[in-house]
């Protein structure tokens, strides 16, 4: 009997020492959780035995537990390097296990662009609406397409300016822009059509008879869009007309095919005051075409792509995943998880959000294995497969003994 509760004991030994072999082995693998060997004892009993007197028949390994603990976070110089702070695993699309799961977010792009780890399993978001908001309740694949973004047309321009209240009537007319005499003064922006190609739009500025009035003209590409437009200020040099600040001009027909840019302005923080003449401020809504330039990831995990054009959308937000007993998550390997029974449901939600963590971007997290406490678990695996061993020993002696009886 002595010789199999001994054997038991080498077993479990063996076991401790290989768990505790896999955790130093992977103490350089990002994302790694170690793991623990938890034991039991195995006591063989029936109704007729007594159990005060039973002295058991060793031990046997009951599970080996994965201990989530929080890794270090280390940076790094790639954006869609990803690190949890928090509880929460990355929900990830795998071809042939459905969801899985992982702490470790080294993610880099496929040839089709879509965001994956090193076994091609694709990063899972919560889509955008469109209006700020994400679609919590759906899934999708990221992907980072390298297409051309889509140009918009100019169709809202907003100026702040003033003019001097000082100034005087130019000493020619009618107006004509190539003649410096008959306006006081200029700016100009460039403007976009339908197809994304771009148009010089110049406005001009001239000073009226009548108290606190002045005419404004616009040109496109050197052709006149409308005639005059006029901009009266009161006593104390506030805008008075347009008394909504703005100016609609009627169509401009670009001559390269594109669509027509209809243009509207606001003047609404424009000004006459005695000082020179100053453009306060000038942004119009258009923009060429552009292509992927970059991504950023923020806390809330907030997928945003930005092009060349500088403008930018949101893609969606980053998918975390809780369980209510990750323990019972079952390891695939490469540092992911498929969901279980015991590990019960996955909880999808949005980082930052309920007690699901925040994401940081250009970081990853280190395994959680403390190398020194590691060391010490060797040595205690070895001591127990030691005495184990001179149960086996001792227990070998005793049998001699008895058989060297005459």
């Amino acid at each position: 009997m002595s010789f199999d509760i001994a054997v038991t004991g080498l077993n479990a030994a063996s076991k401790l020492l290989d768990t505790t072999a896999n955790n130093i082995a992977n103490v350089g693998t990002n994302g790694f959780k170690r793991s623990k060997a938890v034991f039991s004892d195995v006591f063989a009993s029936s109704i007729t035995d007594t159990a005060a007197t039973q002295t058991g028949s060793g031990v046997k390994l009951a599970k080996i537990a994965q201990q989530f603990s929080q890794g270090n976070i280390s940076l790094t110089n790639n954006n869609l390097d990803l690190a949890i702070n928090g509880d929460g695993f990355f929900t990830l699309s795998s071809v042939d296990k459905g969801l899985v799961y992982t702490r470790a977010g080294e993610f880099s792009l496929d040839k089709d662009g879509y965001v994956v780890n090193s076994n091609l399993n694709r990063l899972q978001i919560f889509p955008s609406t469109g209006n700020g908001s994400y679609a919590s309740g759906s899934l999708i694949d990221l992907q980072l397409e390298n297409s051309t973004f889509a140009p918009q047309a100019t169709t809202q321009a907003n100026i702040g300016l003033n003019l001097p209240s000082g100034a005087s009537v130019p000493v020619a007319s009618p107006f004509d822009p190539s003649n410096l005499n008959t306006f006081n003064h200029s700016s100009s922006m460039t403007i976009y059509d339908s197809q994304g190609s771009s148009h010089s739009a110049a406005m001009y500025y001239v000073k009226d008879a009548a108290p606190n009035s002045w005419s404004q003209y616009l040109y496109i590409d050197g052709t006149a869009v409308g005639g005059a437009n006029n901009l009266t200020f009161d006593g104390a040099g506030v805008l008075l007309s347009p008394a909504s600040g703005t100016i609609t001009y009627p169509a401009y027909t670009p001559t390269n095919g594109a669509s027509d840019i209809n243009l509207t302005a606001d003047f609404g923080n424009s000004t006459q005051f005695g000082t020179d003449f100053v453009v306060n401020s000038l942004s119009q809504d258009g923009f060429e075409a552009g292509i992927l330039s970059g991504v950023e990831i923020d806390a809330n995990g907030v997928v945003s792509a930005r092009y060349s054009n500088q403008a930018s959308e949101q893609l969606g937000k980053v998918a975390v995943t809780l369980f209510n007993n990750p323990q019972g998550l079952q390891q695939i390997g490469n540092n992911t998880w498929t969901e279980t029974f015991t590990a019960g449901a996955g909880r999808l939600g949005e980082p930052g959000t309920s007690n699901f963590g925040l994401i940081q971007s250009s970081a990853l997290e280190s395994s959680n294995v403390d190398l020194s406490a590691e060391l010490v678990e060797m040595v205690t695996a070895q001591r127990n497969f030691q005495a184990n061993a001179q149960v086996i020993s001792t227990a070998d002696q005793i049998t001699q003994a008895i058989l060297n009886i005459r």
